[in-house]
């Protein structure tokens, strides 16, 4: 059975937990979460997850690598250690692939039933290589002022967005919404920026709740503080 608590409510997460489900109860959220961009309280879901005897899966996708000492994640930041920690490369890695980091029997479990695996081809060394490569610059020196330069890219980006004309979500990850509320408005804002070089998606209804479209505009640190001031100046300049 799959039950949906509200974002981040976790009044509404220990509501459904106190009706529980057949068999062992499982709560899953996002570290960082890739439409808004903000952050779960994920101590706060931790302690009621185990308060009601549940485990806990947090899919830190957008936080492993770019968030903590030596880009070890939501998790790591809040203090949190839950039962099945997903991972994935294709973001701060910048490869590809995904790893579950769980216990030796929750492996084995997966191993022999998860479906995905199963019939799946097994990652190539040379992906291997190149992941471990990548944790490598993660982990070193340059992994950690390439983090600080993204921080102050976002820091940047966000006091200069005209509040008047967008909604700005309580995002500080490289995942800056701009909440516009018609889907139109965010096809025409979403060509205006592309016309003029700047790159932004426009992410409409079923995928964000309806009147919620908005520009999904992602930071990373191989920008550079002339591309955030040009970003804001083509924003606040494009026509509607």
């Amino acid at each position: 059975q799959l039950r949906r608590f509200i974002h981040n409510d976790t009044q509404h997460l220990s509501r459904l937990l106190q009706s529980p489900c057949v068999g062992q109860q499982l709560v899953v959220t996002e570290g960082v979460y890739s439409m808004d961009g903000d952050s779960a309280p994920l101590a706060e879901i931790q302690h009621i997850a185990r308060r009601h005897h549940a485990w806990l899966l947090v899919d830190d996708a957008h936080g492993i690598g770019v968030t903590g000492d030596e880009g070890r994640g939501t998790c790591w930041l809040r203090g949190v250690k839950p039962e099945l920690l997903v991972v994935t490369f294709g973001k701060g890695f910048g490869v590809s692939g995904a790893a579950v980091l769980c216990s030796e029997s929750v492996a084995d479990y997966l191993l022999q039933f998860a479906r995905h695996l199963v019939y799946s081809t097994s990652m190539p060394p040379a992906q291997a290589q190149a992941l471990s490569a990548s944790l490598a610059v993660i982990r070193s020196d340059e992994g950690g002022e390439r983090r600080e330069k993204l921080a102050a890219l976002v820091q940047r980006f966000r006091a200069g967005v005209n509040a008047s004309r967008f909604t700005l979500l309580n995002a500080h990850s490289a995942i800056q919404p701009l909440i516009v509320g018609d889907n139109s408005r965010a096809l025409r804002l979403a060509e205006a920026l592309r016309q003029q070089g700047c790159w932004a998606t426009a992410i409409r209804p079923p995928t964000v709740p309806v009147g919620t479209a908005r520009l999904r505009l992602t930071l990373t640190q191989a920008h550079e503080a002339c591309d955030i001031d040009r970003l804001l100046e083509v924003l606040h300049g494009a026509g509607e």
